[in-house]
């Protein structure tokens, strides 16, 4: 039996007439006559009875109704799910960031997707590159956000936005005082330091060797939030990504850029063999948005 079979034949058991069957599948009384009549001479065997203009199921009909109504419940859903997937809802997407990203990008793009996908749910995680790499591999997630390219042969890295890394400096501390660019060699006050495995601490290590100059750091830390608000709070100064500068509470900080500029992009990172969803890319959309709306709003101030 053809798909088109089994929808006229379930059509005719739940109308149990030719004309309501037609009414159900929206086309021509003719039309269901013909399909049935092929429908029968493929299976070699009458489905029904006619008895003065009437339809009487066989009991061989009835057997076959038993399975192709569960066949046509499945049906219904797979087109169900189809219109959803065109509108993007129904859809889980399952997002990673790590820290700093999951707390300055997010939430606005998740603002703005929640109102364009009312049906539609998210999960999201925090964690580091290493980790995300993992997750998105073995198919925990559908994507995430990261500072850093992995380079590896599995996944796919999208640049979303570029920007500089910039100093968030204490109103009252020495770099807070000043204005305009700072240079590594300007810098006075105890810097808030980052891991020593964390790649943008490395770029900060080779330009600070390379201009000859040695930062006093005290504190480390594991998350570039967590280096904003300790200046926010009165301790020293840090050097960050510009999504955390562009968080800083400018009633407590000074942000200032570096010279000569430190490159930091913002990557989209997702499984190559994986493609996203239609909702899952307007979500990348979103975030790609606030990226450079955060950027913006440093060049503003």
């Amino acid at each position: 039996m053809r798909l088109r079979h089994i929808e006229v034949f379930h059509a005719i058991m739940q109308a149990g007439t030719i004309s309501g069957a037609a009414q159900l599948l929206h086309i021509s009384q003719p039309a269901v006559t013909k399909v049935l009549q092929h429908c029968e001479l493929q299976l070699g065997m009458p489905l029904f009875d006619r008895v003065r203009g009437k339809l009487y199921p066989t009991p061989e009909a009835q057997r076959l109704f038993v399975e192709i109504d569960k066949l046509n419940r499945d049906l219904v859903s797979i087109r169900r799910l189809a219109a959803n997937l065109r509108s993007g809802e129904s859809e889980q997407v399952r997002l990673v960031a790590t820290p700093t990203l999951a707390g300055t990008l997010v939430p606005p793009a998740m603002t703005r997707w929640c109102r364009a996908y009312p049906l539609s749910r998210c999960s999201l995680a925090t964690n580091h590159t290493r980790e995300i790499v993992s997750a998105l591999l073995l198919g925990e997630a559908d994507m995430a956000l990261s500072l850093q390219d992995p380079h590896h042969p599995g996944i796919k890295a999208e640049p979303l936005a570029s920007g500089a890394m910039m100093a968030v400096c204490a109103i009252d501390s020495p770099e807070g005082r000043g204005n305009g660019p700072l240079t590594i060699g300007e810098i006075e006050s105890e810097v808030i330091g980052l891991a020593s495995d964390d790649p943008l601490a490395n770029v900060l290590h080779n330009a600070s060797e390379a201009q000859g100059a040695v930062l006093h750091t005290r504190l480390t830390v594991q998350t570039y939030g967590l280096a904003r608000a300790l200046v926010e709070a009165g301790v020293g100064m840090t050097v960050v990504d510009p999504f955390t500068a562009a968080s800083a509470d400018r009633s407590k900080v000074h942000v200032r850029p570096l010279v000569p500029a430190m490159p930091v992009q913002a990557f989209l990172l997702t499984a190559a063999s994986a493609p996203l969803a239609q909702t899952a890319r307007k979500l990348v959309k979103y975030l790609g948005e606030a990226a450079k709306d955060k950027l913006a709003s440093l060049e503003s101030n």
